[in-house]
C-alpha cells in the first residue's frame, strides 16, 4: 500500500459503519477479517481495506482480480437488526449504496444494477461486484459481512482480455483517475444510511427496480448447474428475479446473469 493513500480519512467517528478503517497492504480475505472483527467489542462497522487479496472471492467461489493501488476492495461486518425474512433486502440496499457512490463519482455516466447486485455501466460492462455473507439465527439476521470490489482506476486497456471483454472502470467513464479515499468515504456514508433505513422498516425495492438494467431483455441465468433462459420481467417483493421462460414465469432467489441481449421490436426472445 502506498504511503500517499490515507484510507483513515474516509472514517467518521460516531458513524456505525465506517467509524474506523483498518488498512492492509495484503490480506487473505477482507470478508474473513471483517467477520473476525465482529467478535471485538467495537468491531462492528470497521471498514477493512486492502490493496491485494491472496484469497479474495466473488460470488460462486470466483476470484476477484485486482492489481495493487488501482481499485477499491472493502469489507464491513455488521449485526443488522433485521428479521430473517428481510435478509434478502440487505444485499439490495448494499448494491444501491455502491451504485450511488459510483454514480456520484462519474455524474455524466448512466450506472445501473444487474441482478442480483452487480453495478454496471450503461453498456452493461461491470464496474463493481458485491459478496454478501449472512448468518441467520432464531429467525433473525445475527450478523453479515458486505464485501465490495470496485474497478476504480484500473483501465480496460490494462485488463487481461478475458476481463476487458466484460468489465470497465470508473476512470474509463470519467476520463480521469479518481480519488479512491473519497469514493470509500462516500460508499461508507451510503452503506450506513441504507442500513439505518432498512432497520427502520423502509424498503429499497422501488429504487432497486428503477435501477435494474434487465427488465424486458433476454437473459441467461446460471442457477447451480442449471441454465435458464427467458425475458426478465422485474423484481419480486423478496428481491427475486422474475423470469418469463418457455415453461412460464419463475422467481429466482439465487443465480448469476451470464448473458443479456436486447429484443428487437416485434420480436420474441
Amino acid at each position: 500500500m502506498t504511503e500517499a493513500t490515507d484510507w483513515n480519512a474516509a472514517a467518521r467517528a460516531g458513524r456505525r459503519l465506517g467509524h474506523a478503517v483498518e488498512r492492509h497492504a495484503s490480506i487473505g480475505s477482507t470478508n474473513d477479517r471483517a467477520r473476525t472483527l465482529l467478535e471485538a467489542p467495537s468491531g462492528e462497522g470497521i471498514a477493512v481495506v486492502t490493496e491485494h487479496q491472496a484469497a479474495g472471492r466473488g460470488r460462486r467461489g470466483r476470484t476477484w482480480l485486482s492489481p495493487p493501488g488501482r481499485n477499491l476492495m472493502l469489507s464491513v461486518g455488521l449485526r443488522p437488526r433485521l428479521e430473517a425474512a428481510r435478509a434478502g433486502l440487505l444485499g439490495i440496499a448494499a448494491a444501491l449504496a455502491v451504485r450511488d457512490a459510483c454514480a456520484a463519482a462519474v455524474p455524466a455516466a448512466t450506472i445501473g444494477i444487474r441482478w442480483p447486485n452487480d453495478v454496471v455501466a450503461a453498456d452493461g460492462l461491470k464496474l463493481a461486484g458485491l459478496l454478501l455473507e449472512t448468518t441467520l439465527a432464531a429467525e433473525r439476521v445475527s450478523d453479515a459481512v458486505v464485501g465490495v470490489g470496485v474497478n476504480v482506476n484500473w483501465r480496460r486497456s490494462e485488463m487481461p482480455p478475458e476481463i476487458e471483454a466484460r468489465a470497465t472502470s470508473l476512470a474509463d467513464l470519467a476520463g480521469a483517475e479518481l480519488d479512491r479515499v473519497a469514493l470509500l468515504a462516500a460508499m461508507l456514508e451510503r452503506l450506513d444510511a441504507e442500513l439505518a433505513a432498512l432497520e427502520a422498516g423502509s424498503s429499497p425495492l422501488t429504487r432497486f427496480r428503477e435501477s435494474s438494467v434487465l427488465d424486458g431483455r433476454a437473459v441467461r441465468v446460471e442457477v447451480g448447474d442449471a441454465v435458464l433462459e427467458g425475458v426478465a420481467a422485474g423484481i419480486a417483493d423478496d428481491g427475486s428475479l422474475l423470469l418469463d421462460t418457455d415453461a412460464g414465469r419463475v422467481a429466482l432467489g439465487v443465480g448469476e446473469v451470464v448473458a443479456v441481449r436486447d429484443i428487437p421490436a416485434g420480436a420474441t426472445a
